[in-house]
């Protein structure tokens, strides 16, 4: 079984770079698109490392530590990279004069 190990420091790097720099674009080319696409990957990750988890034989301790440090960092990649999301679909609307797609963190993005 082929399992990415997302607790490991360079992989931790490589994903938060990925993550800023999809939301700088986002802000800078005024799309949420680019989050958006981030955080699909990033559900479609967690997805797999809970059921290979979920599917793992009593034999591997190492692995199934791995695997739960993993999920872990998977969860702070979606937390941060959701807000991201809202923080980039909020100035798109405003800059398009759409409706955005969650209004309640307005008291919070004007502080950012």
């Amino acid at each position: 079984m082929f399992i990415i190990d997302t607790s490991n420091i360079a992989i931790v790097i490589i994903c938060l770079m990925i993550i800023c720099l999809s939301i700088y674009l986002g802000k800078e080319l005024k799309r949420s698109i680019l989050p958006q696409i981030v955080l699909v990957i990033e559900l479609i990750l967690l997805v797999v490392h809970v059921v290979q988890l979920f599917t793992l034989g009593q034999d591997v301790y190492g692995v199934k530590d791995m695997l739960i440090s993993s999920t872990r960092f998977d969860y702070i990649y979606i937390l941060i990279t959701f807000f991201g999301y809202l923080w980039i679909d909020d100035v798109e609307s405003k800059t398009k004069n759409k409706k955005s797609v969650d209004n309640s963190l307005d008291w919070f993005w004007k502080k950012v």
